[in-house]
């Protein structure tokens, strides 16, 4: 298991950091892209570091793996990240609420981001426990596609191999 710590912190920092930054972030939004790009990255970094092609459940173990960690770094992150950006994204908001072209669709969306614009406890405990779910989900998933796509390829046998061919 400890060769497998390796390639999941790196994995697990990739979905950590990605999904942590503003902007960045929204590739999430697209069926967890970094999430199992992370789970992904660490089966590929997992094959590489080994002669032996990997199997499928080398790829969701340390999917999995980088999961737990990423779902740690997006957290840790996302504190200090909230509380600087929280009064800007309120601001910014308010701006757009108070110019009054929104349609009446989208003027809810914006209203509730500018009341969730700062830090509260309540939000983050709540948020870690969804975004634990959801790393570990999705990177498993993505170390199970990592496994199946960047498996190596295993030798033909050679002519001293003993397998018998029926004529």
């Amino acid at each position: 298991m400890s060769h497998k710590f390796q390639p999941a912190l790196l994995g697990g920092l990739l979905i950590g950091v990605l999904s942590a930054l503003p902007i960045v972030s929204m590739g999430n939004a697209c069926c967890c892209l970094w999430v199992i790009a992370g789970g992904a990255v660490a089966a590929y970094l997992l094959q590489n570091s080994q002669q032996a092609p990997i199997t499928a459940g080398d790829g969701v173990a340390v999917g999995f793996l980088a999961g737990l960690i990423g779902a740690i770094v997006w957290q840790v992150l996302a504190v200090p990240l909230t509380i600087l950006m929280g009064p800007i994204q309120a601001r910014i908001t308010e701006r757009l609420l108070s110019a009054g072209d929104l349609p009446d669709n989208v003027r809810p969306i914006f209203e509730t981001l500018r009341r969730n614009a700062g830090f509260s406890v309540i939000r983050f405990i709540i948020g870690g426990f969804f975004t634990l779910i959801v790393s570990v989900l999705f990177s498993t998933i993505g170390g199970l596609l990592g496994a199946a796509l960047f498996r190596a390829k295993t030798p033909p046998p050679g002519p001293d191999s003993q397998d018998i061919v029926a004529l």
